[in-house]
C-alpha cells in the first residue's frame, strides 16, 4: 500500500491551477498535499487535511472521487488520473489515531448538537477547538449516522468511527447516545439547559415511498432500514432492488454477502444514478441490472413491471405490457426525506416545501439560536457536501454566539 500511494504521488504534475482542488466540493488543498507527503512531512499534510475537512478520512474512502478530484485530474484526459483518494486516506487515517487537535481556551457558553452524522461531526470538531462547550445528542446507541448505518462496512470500516469518536471525547465534547430530542427532551428543555446554540443535523431517515400497490406487504423492505442493520432480515435467495442510485448498489451488495443468491436492480431510466465506480462493483459482485423496469405493483409473487425501451436521447421508444419479476424480497430503494419530530415538538420551527428543515444560506432556521445543516436541510447529499455544508454553518454559529458574549459583557454581565 505505501509503495503505492508514493507512486502515485511521484505522478503529480503539481499544475499551477489545479483542476482537481476545484474539483473537490470542500477545495481540499491536494496540490500540497501532495506534495508535503512527497518530501516527508505525512504529519503535516494530515494537519493540513483535517484542518480543511474534519471529516477527511471518510471522504478519502466514500467520496465520488470520479466526478470530484479525480474526475477533474488533467492525467486522466489521456490516461489515468492520479489516485488521490488513496494518498488522502493513507495520510488521513494514520493521523487519526495521534491528532493534534488544539482547543482554545474555554467560552463558557453550551452548544447542542443533534445528531452524530457528517453535519453534526463537523459542527462539534470545528466549535470544540474555538472553545466552546458541545454535548451531541444521538438518537441511536452510537455515533456515526449514515456513516455508521447506511454505508456498509466493506465500504467504510466502523473501526474508524470508533477511533474517531475517542479523539472527540479528547476534545471535550461529551455524548449522549440513546437521546432522541423530540421525545423525553425537547429543543425548549435544551435552551432551558443553557444552551444558546443548537444545531440539527438528524439527516434524512424517513424512507420515500414508491406509492405503488403491494408496498405495504411482508416482504418488501425499505434502503435506509435495511442498511441500518442487515442482519435482521431474512431475505431468501432472490432479491429485486427497486432503484439504481448508491444506496441501491449498497443494499445489493450487501445482500449478497449476506447469503441472497441472486440480486437484480430495477432502474426505470436507461442509465444507473449511481457513481460508475459502485454500478462496477456491484456489476463485479454479480448483481444484474434491469434498466428501463417500471414497477406498476408488488405482489406476494414478485414484481409486476413494465419495461421500457429507449433511445439514444433518452426518450421512451417502446413499452412492453405489464408482467410478472418472480422474487422472493423486495427493497425499495428511491432516496429519503426528514423526519419531523423535532418540528412537531419544537414551536417557530418550519419545514419547507421539500419537506426539509427551512434554513437560509447560512443554515440559520426559522427559530433563534437553532441552526442546520446536511441533509436535514439540504437533502440527501454526499458526506463531502454535508461536512462543507456544515463548514459554513460552523462559522455562522460562532459569530452568532460570539455577538451574545459580547453583548453580555457590555451590558457588564
Amino acid at each position: 500500500m505505501a509503495t503505492h500511494v508514493v507512486n502515485e504521488a511521484r505522478r503529480c504534475l503539481h499544475c499551477k491551477n489545479p483542476q482537481c482542488r476545484k474539483g473537490c466540493p470542500i477545495g481540499t488543498p491536494i496540490p500540497d498535499m501532495i506534495e508535503l507527503f512527497r518530501t516527508g512531512h505525512k504529519r503535516e499534510a494530515g494537519e493540513m487535511l483535517f484542518a480543511n475537512n474534519p471529516l477527511s478520512v471518510f471522504c478519502s474512502l466514500v467520496c465520488n472521487h470520479e466526478n470530484q478530484c479525480e474526475g477533474h485530474c488533467v492525467l486522466g484526459r489521456k490516461g489515468a488520473p492520479v489516485q488521490i483518494s488513496s494518498i488522502e486516506n493513507y495520510i488521513s487515517d494514520a493521523y487519526l489515531d495521534n491528532p493534534d487537535f488544539q482547543r482554545a481556551p474555554r467560552l463558557g457558553q453550551r452548544v447542542a448538537i443533534i445528531g452524530s452524522g457528517p453535519a453534526g461531526l463537523t459542527i462539534a470538531v470545528v466549535l470544540a477547538q474555538k472553545g466552546y462547550d458541545i454535548t451531541i445528542f444521538e438518537s441511536k446507541f452510537k455515533i456515526g449516522g449514515v456513516l455508521r448505518y447506511g454505508i456498509p462496512d466493506f465500504r467504510l470500516p466502523k473501526t474508524i468511527i470508533d477511533r474517531y469518536k475517542k479523539q472527540l471525547l479528547k476534545l471535550g465534547i461529551k455524548i449522549r447516545p440513546n437521546a432522541a430530542i423530540g421525545l423525553a427532551l425537547t429543543v425548549d428543555d435544551l435552551q432551558r439547559d443553557g444552551y444558546e446554540a443548537i444545531f440539527i443535523g438528524t439527516g434524512v431517515w424517513k424512507a420515500n415511498k414508491l406509492n405503488v400497490k403491494g408496498e405495504s406487504l411482508g416482504h418488501v423492505h425499505y434502503a435506509i432500514d435495511y442498511l441500518v442493520d442487515p442482519d435482521v432480515y431474512i431475505l431468501g435467495e432472490t432479491l429485486v432492488v427497486i432503484g439504481a442510485g448508491n444506496s441501491a448498489m449498497d443494499v445489493a451488495r450487501t445482500a449478497l454477502r449476506k447469503g441472497v443468491r441472486h440480486v437484480y436492480i430495477f432502474c426505470r431510466e436507461p442509465k444507473a444514478a449511481a457513481s460508475q465506480r459502485e454500478l462496477d462493483y456491484a456489476i463485479a459482485d454479480g448483481v444484474e441490472m434491469i434498466y428501463g423496469a417500471e414497477t406498476v405493483e408488488i405482489v406476494d409473487e414478485g414484481v409486476i413491471y413494465k419495461q421500457h425501451r429507449y433511445d439514444e436521447e433518452g426518450n421512451i421508444t417502446e413499452t412492453s405490457e405489464p408482467k410478472l419479476f418472480k422474487t422472493d424480497n423486495v427493497i425499495i430503494a428511491i432516496s429519503q426525506g426528514a423526519q419531523s419530530r423535532i418540528v412537531n415538538t419544537t414551536h417557530g420551527l418550519h419545514m419547507n416545501e421539500r419537506g426539509l428543515l427551512a434554513t437560509d444560506e447560512h443554515g440559520r432556521t426559522t427559530r433563534d439560536g437553532i441552526f442546520a445543516a446536511g441533509d436535514v436541510s439540504l437533502g440527501a447529499k454526499t458526506v463531502v457536501e454535508a461536512a462543507h455544508s456544515a463548514k459554513i454553518v460552523a462559522a455562522e454559529m460562532d459569530k452568532y454566539l460570539t455577538e451574545r458574549r459580547e453583548s453580555r459583557a457590555g451590558a457588564g454581565e
